[in-house]
């Protein structure tokens, strides 16, 4: 496939901007390390909302999308979609304590909320462990996705798009430090809508596809449309609804989706003005995140089926892809050869604004881990700002570098998507409930973290897996995997909290003299404070947890309601489309009342 003059000059005039924006912001960034990892905390809900959604493109998630659409059907998206829940919880219940922490990272919360070696040890070591293991995994996801869609539209050696594509990006990202991100993800974010709905439009409307309802009526296409499973096929509603809904999204830990915040996304609201534009801005993203964005990709994937109906079709229109990186994720990248000039050069550059997004923020927060979370707790307590910063840049490109190096050897974003989840298996619980429940201590976190860790390996390397899940001879169902790690983690980190000391009363009553989390998990260290005549001020008269979840609640019911009613309405089922537009819009009303009560208790 060959790029015209106009395809170049978007992709140029693209790169170009991009780059004058990480100049531009360069010398301000690189003042202080509060500047490059957080912008100096001014940061508007808007912007922080839009850097939110334009990081969560990526360019892995419209083929991990078409991926779970063709070999399971639009339900299978399930398997992330139940994540809005922890994030509407992120939004009414979290978003504030985040911001009201004041941290630089969400891992120098270990040392806020527990105390002692343990505590520095947890601190340390997840800033490894997640800032360079779990951060560079999730990296090379991304650019595995950038490999295929440079080897289909461009005919690119993967070590070619690597080097192109990655060069760019850490150059920008160590340039312009968290602001360069933010601003450019402004700019990314319509690039990549823009190109995402343009794509769709087109794809669905070739002749080869015939439209929307030559897609419904297609045999290939049939069975996939139902946005929920098929009830009466009892393994797909477990393995594709009850699994996700009932215990994924609360146990397992994953990027974009951790239980009670975290990663990239604390990273944003601790930036935040306020708490009230932390809430805005998680709430904007969970908005776009789950009830528009997925239906321009969920289309191509469905008109895909069209087209290429198999993986043998793709390797039939493409016999120079290398057989290790076939898979039905390719078809997303195989179907946008089939556009014009001109829209061609847009979506392109729709996708390196994805990619550069995903990359430069997992890049920008990583390093933070590793400045803020080893280098200056382990190797140099006393660096000054301009050595951090140095550091900061260096570490970028460090994890640029392997991140790449593993992505030449990865060959399916499904895979990594499924191992993340297996890794964080169980121990999501403890970050729900660690901010309002005083006995949870240093060991258990730590104790889940290995517990889940060890787990996913064996099942991994070991036959494990196939003695106790394999369809044929597994002693339970093939669906149990998830629940049987996340039990187990369960039982070892709550044997642990019970059976080693909680942290000192110093810690807890200074945690929650800061916090001020409320409710009945600190009622004894409320109590004792008074018995020792501490005083423990608290500024909020109402617990506002319940409000809360009530909120959290009614933000669910909203934007499943969109979601539903955005692919009724594409679908042409048009009651079904009115009716659930209703309850999206009773579903609004009932949340703003709730929010205008919940608001008094916030900055």
């Amino acid at each position: 496939m060959e790029l015209s003059v106009i395809d170049y000059s978007f992709i140029v005039v693209f790169f170009s901007i991009v780059l004058g924006i990480g100049v531009y912001v360069s010398k301000k960034s690189g003042k202080n390390s509060s500047e490059f990892f957080l912008s100096g905390r001014t940061m508007p809900w808007w912007l922080l909302g839009l850097s939110m959604v334009a990081t969560t493109f990526s360019t892995d998630t419209p083929n991990l999308v078409t991926d779970l659409v063709r070999t399971s059907g639009v339900s299978g998206n399930w398997g992330w979609w139940c994540f809005l829940l922890t994030g509407m919880l992120t939004v009414f219940v979290y978003a504030k304590l985040w911001r009201k922490s004041n941290l630089n990272t969400d891992l120098e919360f270990y040392e806020l909320r527990y105390g002692g070696k343990p505590a520095s040890f947890l601190r340390k070591f997840r800033a490894v462990y997640l800032g360079v293991l779990f951060n560079v995994i999730t990296m090379s996801a991304v650019t595995l996705a950038a490999i295929k869609i440079g080897s289909i539209m461009l005919g690119l050696e993967p070590w070619e798009t690597v080097v192109s594509a990655g060069l760019i990006t850490v150059v920008f990202s160590a340039l312009g430090g968290f602001k360069g991100v933010v601003y450019t993800d402004f700019l990314l974010f319509f690039v990549a809508m823009a190109g995402a709905i343009g794509a769709a439009y087109y794809l669905v409307n070739i002749p080869e596809v015939g439209g929307i309802q030559a897609i419904i009526d297609s045999e290939n296409v049939k069975d996939k449309l139902n946005i929920l499973p098929d009830f009466s096929d009892t393994k797909a509603v477990i393995t594709i609804m009850v699994i996700p809904l009932a215990v994924q999204w609360w146990s397992s830990w994953y990027p974009g989706g951790e239980p009670g915040g975290g990663g990239y996304i604390a990273q944003r609201m601790l930036a935040a003005k306020n708490e009230n534009h932390a809430i805005g801005a998680t709430f904007f993203f969970n908005i776009m995140h789950y009830a528009l964005r997925p239906w321009p990709w969920i289309l191509v994937a469905l008109a895909s089926l069209v087209v290429f109906p198999d993986i043998a079709s793709i390797a039939e229109a493409f016999p120079n892809v290398p057989a290790d990186k076939l898979g039905h994720d390719l078809a997303y990248s195989a179907m946008l050869t089939k556009l014009p000039s001109g829209l061609l050069g847009v979506v392109l550059a729709s996708l390196i604004a994805a990619y550069m997004s995903t990359i430069s923020t997992q890049l920008n927060w990583g390093s933070s881990y590793i400045v803020f979370d080893f280098y200056k707790q382990q190797i140099n307590p006393d660096a000054t700002e301009k050595q951090m910063v140095a550091v900061g840049r260096l570490s970028t490109v460090v994890l640029m570098v392997l991140s790449a190096f593993l992505a030449l050897a990865m060959q399916s974003a499904m895979g990594v998507f499924n191992l993340l989840l297996s890794f964080g298996a169980g121990t999501g619980l403890i970050f729900i409930l660690r901010w309002f429940w005083w006995r949870i201590n240093s060991w258990s976190e730590i104790s889940a973290m290995f517990s889940s860790g060890i787990l996913a390996i064996l099942m991994e390397t070991t036959s494990l897996k196939g003695f106790l899940f394999s369809p044929e001879t597994g002693i339970f169902p093939e669906w149990g995997e998830l629940p049987f790690i996340m039990i187990v983690t369960s039982v070892v980190w709550l044997t642990a909290t019970f059976v080693t000391q909680p942290e000192s009363k110093e810690v807890l009553r200074s945690f929650y003299q800061k916090i001020q989390p409320g409710g009945p998990g600190w009622s004894k260290v409320v109590n004792e404070a008074k018995d020792d005549d501490v005083e423990i001020v608290n500024t909020n008269e109402k617990w506002s947890v319940p409000s809360g979840i009530t909120a959290m609640l009614l933000g669910v019911a909203l934007i499943y309601s969109l979601l539903f009613a955005t692919g009724y309405w594409i679908y042409g089922r048009t009651t079904s489309a009115l009716i659930i537009s209703g309850i999206a819009l009773v579903s609004g009303l009932l949340l703003i009342r709730t929010w205008n009560k919940m608001k008094d208790n916030l900055l």
